[in-house]
């Protein structure tokens, strides 16, 4: 059972900081701009602070953590204030408020630290357990498969994830075996150990397009380029889109947005 956890007491005004990910600027960016359309139809003020960069979790997996730490550091005076962080990536959001907090144990700069895990959202948390929002007023007609990354394990991003797809008309969401498994990717995990990896995500890829869907969708860049570039090298029509696109477009198919 995983120790990860969110934090208690978040603050969750409508007036926010987003953190948009390393994944969003090289290769997902219209994951940040579906991000900022959900939030903005959801009536949120979005500051996006400039010089962010890692949220320092590569270095942290690699047990670098005296590295991870400066990254951590930096984050954290960027970051700076007191209103919600928003992070559409789960594995980026739980290294924050939960990895951040643990490899900093022993410094001195702690409490700021714990101050900047306790902002920190998870981008399908906040809109449900952050908003209150439970129905999505989307559009939606397609069948797809959710991979529900290990790093969103102990965390309400699953159920929240579930109560807003479930809501979109038309959309049917078809369960998949082995829920839990991973996909294989463990950022240098797949690096460092490549057949491993590779073996994990032939699996995960068999599962999620089992039913023969028309998308596999995710909240986690990570594994969606993980699995992505799997599935494209075997040829898989099927393609892949974060939870936020599927809940922007959704809102387009609509006439919402």
């Amino acid at each position: 059972m995983s120790l990860l956890h969110t934090p208690p007491n978040r603050p969750a005004g409508k007036s926010i900081q987003l953190m948009s990910t390393c994944l969003c600027d090289a290769f997902y960016a219209d994951v940040a701009q579906a991000t900022v359309e959900v939030l903005e139809f959801l009536g949120c003020d979005i500051e996006l602070p400039d010089g962010q960069t890692c949220c320092g979790q590569p270095a942290f997996n690699s047990g670098d953590w005296a590295n991870s730490r400066k990254v951590v550091r930096h984050t954290a005076k960027v970051f700076a204030g007191d209103k919600p962080i928003v992070v559409p990536s789960g594995s980026c959001a739980a290294m924050i408020f939960h990895g951040a907090p643990l490899e900093f144990e022993k410094e001195a700069d702690l409490p700021v630290i714990r101050a900047l895990a306790d902002r920190t959202w998870e981008l399908l948390d906040f809109i449900v357990h952050g908003l209150g929002v439970t129905e999505w007023p989307g559009k939606f007609d397609a069948k797809i498969t959710v991979h529900r990354s290990c790093h969103l394990r102990g965390t309400k991003s699953p159920e929240a994830m579930a109560t807003l797809l479930d809501s979109i008309e038309g959309l049917q969401v078809e369960p998949i075996d082995e829920t839990e498994q991973c996909c294989g990717f463990g950022g240098t995990f797949a690096v460092t150990f490549p057949n491993i990896s590779n073996s994990m995500g032939t699996l995960k890829i068999e599962k999620l397009i089992a039913c023969k869907p028309d998308i596999v969708a995710a909240a986690d860049m990570g594994c969606m380029m993980h699995f992505g570039g799997m599935m494209e090298k075997q040829g898989l029509p099927q393609k892949r889109m974060h939870v936020a696109q599927i809940l922007r477009d959704s809102l387009k198919n609509a006439g919402k947005i």
